[in-house]
């Protein structure tokens, strides 16, 4: 069972079932965590500046902003601007962590959910949390370790957060 504290090691382990079919490339891309813009920038011989401008585009979900590569259209919905028709990911060797740990196995929803407790959700920041509420409160999913209660295990700091305060 995966669950928010899950080490990245295990994650890793399980992430590797991708059967590499470009699924998700076609239809999107994974967000860059961690060191992945220095791994790529480095990879593809740009600076870090010249990827963000040419590649890449920030998101912003429950209140925390992460790079991702652009979405172009060449025919499809939204395929990663990395993924090449014949040759699939062009940066496979320095992929980011999420599309190193999201894919289409028995595991992929899950460990997509826990990329984005670990590195989207941000539990001191109040934003976030409320965010996180509204996306569980629409049938979000969610793993152990996610609810908020967990998040904020101080109870009156967690309806303080959800009353925006107004305690």
């Amino acid at each position: 069972m995966i669950k928010k504290k899950t080490p990245l090691r295990e994650v890793l382990r399980l992430g590797k079932a991708c059967s590499k079919c470009g699924h998700c490339c076609i239809n999107g891309s994974g967000f860059l965590a961690k060191h992945d813009l220095k791994h790529i920038s480095e990879y593809l011989g740009m600076s870090e500046e010249e990827l963000i401008k040419e590649c890449l585009e920030p998101v912003t979900l429950f209140n925390t902003t992460l790079y991702r590569p652009v979405l172009v259209a060449n025919g499809r919905f939204n395929a990663c601007i990395f993924y090449d028709d014949a040759s699939g990911c062009t940066i496979h060797d320095v992929k980011p962590l999420m599309c190193r740990v999201g894919n289409c196995s028995e595991y992929g929803e899950d460990l997509s959910v826990w990329f984005r407790l670990n590195f989207f959700v941000n539990a001191n920041d109040a934003e976030s949390i409320r965010q996180w509420k509204v996306y569980l409160d629409s049938g979000g999913k969610n793993i152990p370790g996610g609810e908020l209660n967990e998040l904020v295990p101080n109870e009156f700091r967690l309806k303080q957060i959800l009353s925006y305060g107004r305690l």
